[in-house]
């Protein structure tokens, strides 16, 4: 055999490996908030391919469904493989029957089914789609999504028993405001931590004010976290205490409000308005507050308009995603699918 044909051979491999690397990019962490006006709906997709759906948002014809199974067709998925629904109220119940006649859903998992007679509607209609394949899940348990951890924090009106992820004592706590619980349904949702490398996302749900301040009161029990979505969509009269908000100190902000339901408005429980925005902006070294919609209630304390997904009222609303795409080395960039406009971070 010639030198050149040897040397030939020799390189083949050599030739091949950059190709090979470049069809084998790893897949990212991706977290869609899905536009459901004011209600939850938060597809997350695992660098594996797995995914975990927490709500369904409101039983508003197939409105929601729809732009659910949009999402899950943008991420390429085929099926949703845990659907976790955080509490038995309407804006994240209402969505789940018309949603499972058009996507398969494998697995489910709730608080348990201990609710008040004013939500069985909606125990019922999650009993119809997951009554043969539903999990109870408590504070402290670990959902199995390959690909990154999954801490349940709170379940059923329960919290974990000791802090995770860096949490610790929390000097906020002496001068803390209290306010009275809310809701027995909203202290029942369940909150997820999902961790990927230097990457975390909270996600508590419709957690009140109080309830806060017992996961984040002596101790923070949850850490620093580099992305939040608001508990109450925003409406934080009766939710963002700021000794919970401050000590978990977002990088990154997710509001999932609707265009007059959740930021700049109030609770059911409250008459108290505005001031939310503000409290959000002052989260110490926040970097980035995303909007699911423009808030009519408090016109002059929004977000920047291309950080905002959706401007219009309810009735021509479009109903535009966010998307956090977050790579192994810890930075994401979030993206606005109204206009493209994206914003890279790097966890700290």
């Amino acid at each position: 055999m010639s030198k050149s044909i040897v040397r030939a051979i020799w390189l083949i491999p050599l030739l091949l490996v950059p190709i090979g690397m470049a069809q084998a990019q790893p897949r990212t962490l991706d977290i869609y908030w899905i536009d459901v006006e004011g209600g939850a709906a938060t597809l997350i997709v695992s660098p594996s391919g797995e995914s975990l759906l927490i709500d369904a948002g409101w039983e508003v014809g197939d409105r929601d469904p729809k732009r659910i199974v949009a999402a899950a067709q943008q991420a390429g998925l085929k099926k949703i493989d845990y659907f976790v629904l955080t509490h038995f109220h309407s804006d994240h119940a209402g969505g789940l029957p018309a949603l499972a006649k058009l996507i398969p859903i494998e697995k489910c998992l709730d608080h348990g089914t201990v609710t008040e007679p004013a939500n069985q509607k909606w125990l019922d209609a999650y009993l119809s789609v997951c009554g043969t394949k539903r999990t109870m899940v408590s504070a402290g348990d670990r959902i199995p999504l390959k690909g990154l951890q999954v801490d349940v924090v709170a379940s059923d009106g329960r919290l974990l028993a000791k802090p995770i992820n860096g949490g610790g004592p929390n000097s906020l706590c002496a001068t803390a405001e209290r306010k009275p619980q809310d809701s027995p349904e909203n202290l029942r949702s369940i909150g997820t931590l999902f961790t990927y490398g230097k990457f975390t996302f909270l996600d508590l749900g419709d957690l009140d004010w109080a309830t806060e301040l017992d996961l984040s009161c002596p101790v923070n029990k949850v850490g620093a976290v580099s992305i939040y979505q608001t508990s109450r969509h925003g409406a934080f009269d009766g939710a963002g205490a700021p000794a919970h908000l401050y000590a978990i100190t977002p990088q990154v902000v997710v509001v999932n409000n609707g265009p007059r339901k959740g930021l700049g408005g109030p609770t059911g429980s409250s008459k108290v308005r505005g001031g939310h925005y503000e409290r959000i902006a002052k989260t110490p070294g926040i970097e980035g507050i995303w909007q699911g919609h423009l808030s009519l209630l408090d016109k002059d304390h929004n977000t920047a308009e291309n950080m905002t997904a959706n401007l219009e009222e309810t009735a021509e609303c479009q109903g535009h995603w966010i998307r956090a795409s977050v790579g192994q080395n810890g930075t994401y960039t979030i993206t606005n699918s109204r206009n493209g406009f994206s914003k890279t971070y790097t966890a700290r």
